[in-house]
């Protein structure tokens, strides 16, 4: 093999390009995780439109870009489903907002909302002849990044439909909110609350 055509050490896993920009305008090769759990689960890179390629496999969804996976969480309602460059829009939208109000690189507050709304415990049930009763689990990392995205894809629902405020402005204060770890915002109250039951089960 050519030496220029030895793998570089230092590129990044996944094979993702530090160099492109995610909507041509924010960097995504600066990225801080301050979970050490979930960073490998959490793939920041260019919206590719997998068109679910990764579904086959298990654990494939985890390389597709993290932004991406937000977008497909949007589209999971009736009002749009399939509707994906149209929430594409809305999340481009949303990063602008986000970065007028913090300063901040949107593709960061993101990450750390995951990172803040992804649950540490949940619940089972188990039967013990008959009866149910309710266990304590830890909760896999890359169920937390599921679980994380859910709860931001729902809080944004909650905040939208059929109320005065714009998809664009629900998306902003839902990652602004997670990532200030605000437990009034619906994704961060969720994982309190599933912390709670759980600790109430120990």
């Amino acid at each position: 093999m050519a030496a220029e055509d030895q793998p570089d050490p230092d590129a990044p896993a996944g094979g993702a390009d530090v160099s492109a920009k995610l909507f041509g305008e924010w960097e995504i090769g600066e990225i801080e995780y301050a979970d050490p759990s979930t960073e490998r689960y959490i793939t920041v890179s260019p919206v590719a439109h997998t068109a679910g390629r990764h579904a086959s496999k298990q654990f494939k969804k985890s390389e597709i870009s993290i932004v991406e996976r937000f977008i497909n969480r949007l589209m999971q309602t009736e009002e749009n489903t399939g509707k994906k460059q149209q929430v594409l829009n809305y999340v481009s939208d949303a990063f602008d907002i986000v970065h007028e109000r913090t300063e901040e690189n949107p593709i960061q507050i993101l990450v750390t909302a995951v990172e803040n709304a992804a649950p540490r415990e949940e619940t089972v049930r188990l039967k013990y002849g008959g009866i149910s009763v309710p266990k304590a689990v830890d909760v896999a990392p890359q169920r937390r990044v599921d679980q994380a995205l859910k709860f931001l894809a729902e809080g944004v629902y909650n905040d939208s439909f059929k109320t005065t405020t714009d998809v664009e402005e629900a998306i902003a204060n839902q990652l602004i909110g997670a990532s200030n770890y605000d437990v009034g915002t619906y994704a961060v109250s969720q994982k309190e609350e599933k912390e709670r039951v759980a600790a109430a089960a120990r």
